[in-house]
């Protein structure tokens, strides 16, 4: 694994609908490794590998955006408010650090603006600030000042979190881990079937706009036209205290998607995952998850297409820092390759007949 890589990516700023920068850096790595590389309208971009051209036709997807916002309006103080892009929870936001991104690729370091607890009322202290009575803190003073700066409504912004070694080396903390971890991966796949032959036809990459309802899936599947749909995404960890609803877990392997709000794995296609990873060793763990992934999208385009979500789980997606296990990472990596090099016709068949 690319760790170097993977960092890097996860540092791009990138949110539902402005995908730019991560889509240019995205095509710089896919470009060499592929045979071809495949847009749609809306930003999804993959990279097309060619093996039994008779083979079925293989779509695997993370997703360039991450969870973010977008400046609604500026105040005569030069605050600004803001818009949630994707899911947040207002109780992580108060203090936390952002960047503004302009129109013409600026980055203005903020805050996210709280108001002293000593300057509260008794009543206040004890209930949560929601999202629309927050602001950020750019620095400056009048509405005038934020215009010049190059601010305005529409600009977006992301959260701040260089990549951060745990202690023990054995776990990252970082922005974007959901979801940049399924487009390194996405990668990382395009550079082993370099190495190796494969018996289908592969398109990996990532889509856009997932966090706000797996739109770039459905256009790029439209485009792909593909027989199965492997999407790599990050889930919600479990192991954290306060939670005991049976989540996954750092350190115990690849994350398999039973069901989620989206889509439920045909039988077939769980005893395809399931056979793979006993077979080649690759430790696992089952996942059934309040939210929902690119392949609740893509499993309804055309006359169906057998999806299934696998990944990691990570500790705090949706919010400004996650922590993942290298590990997890290095199985799921290690998952994803074995699947592809196994899918030929025969197994197919096998998946659709349940």
């Amino acid at each position: 694994m690319d760790w170097k890589r993977f960092e890097d990516l996860t540092q791009l700023p990138g949110v539902p609908g402005a995908e730019s920068l991560v889509s240019r850096e995205l095509e710089k790595m896919i470009a060499p490794v592929a045979d071809e590389v495949v847009r749609d309208r809306l930003g999804s971009l993959f990279g097309k590998k060619s093996g039994d051209e008779k083979g079925p036709r293989v779509m695997v997807a993370g997703h360039m955006d991450e969870v973010g916002f977008m400046v609604t309006r500026i105040t005569d103080q030069g605050f600004l408010r803001f818009q949630p892009l994707g899911g947040w929870w207002s109780q992580v936001l108060l203090a936390q650090r952002v960047e503004v991104v302009t129109m013409k690729g600026k980055r203005i370091p903020g805050v996210v603006g709280s108001v002293p607890p000593h300057i509260l009322k008794e009543e206040e202290r004890n209930r949560p600030v929601s999202i629309d009575r927050m602001f950020i803190d750019i620095g400056l003073d009048s509405e005038e000042e934020v215009r010049k700066a190059g601010v305005g409504p529409g600009d977006y912004i992301v959260p701040v979190c260089p990549p951060v070694e745990m202690e023990g080396g054995k776990r990252l903390m970082v922005k974007a881990v959901d979801n940049r971890f399924g487009c390194a991966l996405a990668v990382e796949l395009l550079e082993d079937l370099k190495k190796t032959s494969h018996p289908n036809v592969v398109f990996s990459g990532a889509t856009v706009q997932e966090e706000v309802g797996l739109r770039g899936a459905a256009t790029a599947a439209n485009r792909i036209k593909p027989d199965v749909f492997f999407a790599v995404d990050a889930g919600p960890a479990g192991d954290i205290p306060g939670v005991t609803n049976g989540f996954g877990e750092l350190g115990r392997g690849v994350l398999i998607r039973l069901m989620d709000r989206s889509m439920i794995a045909l039988p077939g296609m769980r005893r395809f995952l399931v056979e793979t990873a006993e077979e080649e060793g690759i430790p696992y763990q089952f996942f059934i998850s309040p939210g929902g992934t690119d392949a609740g999208a893509v499993h309804q385009t055309g006359e169906g297409v057998p999806s299934a979500a696998l990944g990691v789980c990570a500790r705090y997606i949706h919010s400004h820092a996650a922590v993942v296990d290298r590990g997890d990472v290095e199985a799921a990596k290690a998952f994803l390759s074995a699947l592809v090099r196994r899918l030929d016709q025969e197994r197919l068949q096998a998946i659709q007949q349940g």
